[in-house]
């Protein structure tokens, strides 16, 4: 037998294969013994150490948002829902095991044979699990009648409607597939995705990817509020982890809600942001402050005096004009504007070198977990894109859609298993 087929085998006894051993543990990459298992929680002690992977939904929702991303969507190229059910196996194999800071398959990058291409490509050696989280979704086009999944669609999957002001651009949206990578060190990221796209080749293939650094919001209450590429607070109003009621109600798709195999799982809307930074940073400190609703130092709401402050609508300037403005984003977006829809938003900045014009290619990736978009996502940015006054200095120019199924339960299930079945 040679090693390429050895290593398919063993991909291919999914997550109930030693492929798995040690999941939600404590390891470094080719470090060779077993590693002693923690306790399951939903942060690691330190940016080093692994989040766990088993689960009843998925990480990388919740978990307190990583420094890094690497996001990417992927294109199913196998026409056998076989392979495609196989392939969703042997990724569950490897994320088990890349989360916890081992290599991606059992050879590892230099144990197998000679004559045989590694199952792990090595450049995350010797580095920790980084809180690294990976975090599945299936797109709307995987329901085709390619894998006779059309009658498994979600209702909730349905294409988002065009909104007023989107330039989206076909090559960087969509996709049948997408792995959302989070870690603190960028390396551990884009080595967990170049290896599930390596274990993927000739049955899927990369349809766009985006590089993120910074955080644009926060997931627990334990991290601070980070800044966006504005120099403004991003996501103070954003769901926590700690808000379980919330969460139940906004978040995680409950029995009943339609599709069965969603159940414990949740909707993921990206957006690729464009800032026009120029622009931006010739514009007044009033004005940029009156654009937002929130100052720029402490991202207190204009009228408040810390953060956290209740935003007062209703709050007069010494002139008797409101202080947030009718088009203020924070007055747009907030719940209370929007049938008390709320999201937990966990994206990043992201620079994309020059356009070729000297100007910077920068802006926002917006990555939104909802428990259903089209009552959450759809009715905040119908209300944005309708008369935010932010939106001469921001472009949408990718937009995407997927279905992120519950959680690996144990070494037994993989993602998706419940729609496979």
């Amino acid at each position: 037998m040679s090693g390429r087929i050895s290593r398919r085998k063993l991909f291919g006894m999914g997550a109930a294969g030693v492929a798995v051993a040690g999941a939600g543990a404590i390891a470094v990459r080719g470090s060779g013994g077993e590693p002693a298992p923690t306790r399951a929680v939903l942060a690691p002690a330190s940016a080093s150490d692994p989040v766990p992977f088993y689960g009843e939904h998925q990480a990388g929702i919740v978990t307190p948002a990583q420094d890094r991303l690497h996001f990417v969507s992927f294109d199913v190229t196998t026409e056998k829902k076989a392979e495609l059910a196989e392939l969703l196996q042997e990724w569950t194999a490897a994320a088990a095991r890349m989360t916890q800071g081992q290599e991606a398959g059992a050879f590892g990058a230099v144990g197998g044979q000679p004559e045989a291409p590694p199952d792990d490509t090595g450049e995350a050696l010797g580095l920790p699990a980084s809180g690294l989280t990976l975090t599945v979704g299936f797109g709307g086009s995987l329901f085709d009648d390619r894998f006779g999944l059309a009658s498994r669609r979600p209702a909730a999957l349905a294409d988002l409607p065009h909104l007023p002001g989107d330039a989206l651009l076909p090559e960087i949206s969509g996709g049948d597939l997408c792995v959302q990578a989070c870690a603190h060190d960028p390396q551990v990221a884009v080595h967990a995705i170049r290896n599930l796209a390596r274990i993927g080749f000739g049955r899927v293939s990369v349809r766009w990817s985006q590089l993120g650094f910074g955080r644009t919001s926060s997931t627990s209450r334990a991290q601070a509020t980070p800044r966006n590429l504005m120099g403004f607070k991003d996501g103070t109003a954003n769901l926590k982890l700690e808000d379980v009621a919330l969460l139940r109600d906004q978040l995680w798709v409950g029995p009943g809600d339609g599709a069965d195999w969603m159940t414990g799982g949740s909707y993921l809307v990206t957006r690729k942001i464009r800032m026009l930074i120029e622009t931006w940073d010739r514009a007044p400190l009033a004005e940029q402050e009156q654009i937002f609703g929130r100052n720029k130092g402490e991202g207190a709401p204009l009228g408040g005096k810390a953060e956290f402050d209740v935003i007062d609508f209703d709050a007069k300037g010494p002139d008797g004009e409101a202080l947030i403005k009718e088009d203020a984003h924070v007055r747009l977006a907030h719940p209370s504007h929007n049938g008390g829809a709320r999201l937990l938003r966990r994206g990043y900045n992201y620079v994309d070198g020059s356009d070729g014009l000297g100007r910077l290619d920068a802006g926002l990736f917006f990555i939104a977990y909802q428990r259903d978009p089209h009552r959450q996502f759809v009715a905040v940015q119908r209300s944005l894109a309708g008369k935010d006054s932010l939106n001469e200095y921001i472009k949408h120019v990718s937009s995407g859609l997927f279905a992120c199924p519950p959680g690996v339960r144990d070494a037994g299930d993989y993602w998706g298993r419940a729609l496979f079945s």
